[in-house]
Order: structure tokens, then C-alpha cells, then sequence
């Protein structure tokens, strides 16, 4: 007997738009194989270098990178590859996208970006939900700030949104009460945007006053501290 085979679906899905790969390219691109050795922003530099190189005249270039880029993982990053599922990489949190921008930054310390620019590529990515969310939390004058100030307060947004995605028991029973709320996954309520957005600012709410708590004991405790006299 010979059972039907049946493969995972590719996480990457890409546009409608057709885009005929030439075999002499696939030869020419770079490999990566997830080892500690390899540098991944690297093998992200010189990926992107080959295919602006061959770019198709009328292909877009972003088509012609999603199409491209699976034939550069070998082995361990193969392997990773296969296991996500498609668009699984839609709601990224907050913070870990923060994180990820910041340490491609620090692992390229010459890159030449003013802050201004590092800081409008970083929200020109973010949804339009959570440029609300960020416009709301700085009083609506966050594109007013200087550079410096705007990264601070990403970094303030990130360590503030950790706990984002732990609601409390409460929160969580009033999340599956919603008549919007439909169960897509085992354990996963798929919530429209309001109710995700109150949750967000309940943790926002929460994170906030535990980082306020532990100032105020930090000054109670320089308060407190014995002073000696010699």
C-alpha cells in the first residue's frame, strides 16, 4: 500500500503576483544553517545583495525574496523553517519585536542610520492598533518628541507590554463572555479590536503602577538608609 503524502503547508505565503525563477540563480545564493558560528544578519545582507542583483525587470523585489529565501536554509534553520505555520508571524509581540530591531542594531554598530530614521522605520512597521495604542499612552505627541526621547519611550512601551499577553483570571473569563469572541484553536479565542485593546490597556494599567510601586520603595529604602556621622 502506498498512504497518500501530504506536506505541511509553507509559512511563507506569498502574492498572487507570478514570479518565474531562472535555475542559474538558486546556485548563486548564500546558505544558512542555523549554526552559533553564523552570523544571520549577515546571511540577510548578502541574501538581499544577490537579489537586487537579478532582480526581473517588472517582478517586485519582495515576491521575488519570499520565493527565494527558503533555498538559502539548510539543515537546522530547514528544519525551523518547516515548523512554522503559515502567517504565524502576524502578531509578533511588542516587545520581542522591539528586542529583535534592537539587537540587529547593536549587531551592526556602524550601520550609518541617524536615531530619527531607525525610529520612523520601527513605526512605519507597527499596525495601526498599536500606533493608536502608542499616540495614547505619550498623550498623542509621540511623533513630536525628539529622536532620543522616542527610542526611550519604545523601550518604555516594550518593557511596559510584557505583560500585555497575561491578563488575570478576571480578564480572561470576561474575554471567552464576549459574544465576539470565537473559538479558532484549542486554548485560542480570536478577539476583535476592542476587546483586545481593553485588554492591552488593563496590563498596560497594571505594569504601570507595579513599576511606580517598586519606585517608591526603591526611594523609601535610600530614605531609610542610617546615616552615619564621622
Amino acid at each position: 500500500m502506498h498512504p497518500p503524502r501530504m506536506s505541511a503547508p509553507s509559512c511563507i505565503v506569498p502574492l498572487t503576483e507570478q514570479l518565474v525563477i531562472r535555475p542559474h540563480i538558486v546556485p548563486l545564493l548564500p546558505t544558512f544553517h542555523g549554526m552559533e558560528s553564523e552570523n544571520p544578519y549577515a546571511h540577510i545582507k548578502e541574501f538581499e545583495e544577490v537579489c537586487n542583483t537579478f532582480q526581473e525587470g517588472g517582478a517586485s523585489i519582495d515576491l521575488m525574496r519570499l520565493k527565494l529565501f527558503p533555498f538559502t536554509l539548510k539543515d537546522k534553520a530547514k528544519i525551523w523553517l518547516n515548523s512554522l505555520r503559515p502567517r504565524t508571524k502576524e502578531n509578533e509581540k511588542f516587545y520581542e519585536c522591539w528586542e529583535r530591531y534592537m539587537e540587529a542594531i547593536n549587531a551592526c554598530l556602524h550601520h550609518g542610520f541617524d536615531t530619527w530614521l531607525l525610529v520612523s522605520y520601527f513605526y512605519d512597521g507597527m499596525s495601526s492598533s498599536m500606533k493608536q495604542l502608542l499616540e495614547t499612552m505619550c498623550g498623542g505627541d509621540f511623533m513630536s518628541k525628539n529622536p532620543k526621547e522616542a527610542m526611550d519611550f519604545l523601550s518604555y512601551v516594550a518593557e511596559v507590554s510584557r505583560g500585555w499577553d497575561e491578563p488575570n483570571k478576571g480578564e480572561v473569563g470576561k474575554m471567552k463572555s464576549q459574544p465576539n469572541a470565537s473559538n479558532t484553536k484549542a486554548g485560542m479565542y480570536t478577539l476583535n479590536e476592542d476587546v483586545d485593546m481593553k485588554a492591552k490597556f488593563a496590563a498596560m494599567t497594571r505594569r504601570l503602577e507595579e513599576l511606580e510601586l517598586k519606585k517608591m520603595h526603591e526611594v523609601q529604602g535610600v530614605v531609610e538608609l542610617p546615616v552615619q556621622i564621622q
